[in-house]
């Protein structure tokens, strides 16, 4: 087996890797989900205490990229590839610790309808959630195209957190329901927003890994 080709190899598993744990991810993401609507606070602390699998993964795709760096000596299109893959597993990892955020505020509702406080925070949660998994598809696949739609779709992301906010500063105002809980609801807002920037960020990787440019900047 020549070294290219054992060099290809290891790039599959990479980009394999990587696949996994965006499906960990977006698994963990929907799960919480699906918990919070139901009230189940005992699933909810489970999927929280799964982020140290995310944490680990990181760790070991972050040690991939490594060796493939210092024993491989990848040419520059591959470099790209490296680099752009150590930089979307912190995104990935960032999300999953986002998750168990999202998590710890709904387990102060203590089973209440986290939606109740405004009527776009479900589509709000939807909206990340395809942001989510637009953007490591579009890594996974080389498709630029993709990303720059992923990009372009964080304005529907910021446009419903206006209109939570809004809601919660109207609640807040009449005093219908108590200020923790909308400060609560305003914050899970905040990390879904967090959420689709992550996503935005792992769709810029795309852009660099198959030009060296970044937000208009070349760095490869």
């Amino acid at each position: 087996m020549t070294p290219r080709i054992t060099f290809e190899h290891a790039l599959e598993d990479l980009r394999v890797s990587l696949e996994e744990m965006g499906e960990h991810v977006e698994n963990l993401y929907e799960r919480m989900f699906l918990a919070i609507g139901a009230g189940d606070d005992t699933a909810v602390r489970s999927i929280m205490k799964e982020d140290r699998v995310v944490n680990d993964m990181e760790r070991q795709i972050e040690a991939k990229c490594l060796t493939l760096i210092t024993k491989q000596q990848p040419v520059a299109k591959d470099l790209r590839v490296i680099s752009a893959s150590l930089k979307i597993v912190n995104d990935l990892e960032r999300i999953g610790d986002q998750i168990s955020d999202i998590g710890e505020l709904a387990l102060r509702f203590a089973g209440m309808d986290i939606f109740r406080y405004s009527p776009h925070l479900a589509a709000m949660a939807d909206a990340a959630k395809e942001q989510m998994r637009s953007a490591v598809e579009c890594f996974l696949s080389r498709d630029m195209d993709a990303a720059k739609d992923v990009i372009a779709g964080d304005d529907l992301i910021d446009e419903l957190f206006n209109k939570v906010k809004s809601d919660i500063v109207r609640f807040l105002r009449k005093g219908e329901f108590p200020e923790d809980e909308c400060i609560d609801t305003m914050m899970i807002a905040k990390y879904l927003e967090k959420i689709g920037d992550h996503a935005v960020a792992v769709a810029e990787w795309e852009c660099f890994q198959e030009t060296g440019n970044i937000r208009n900047t070349r760095l490869l």
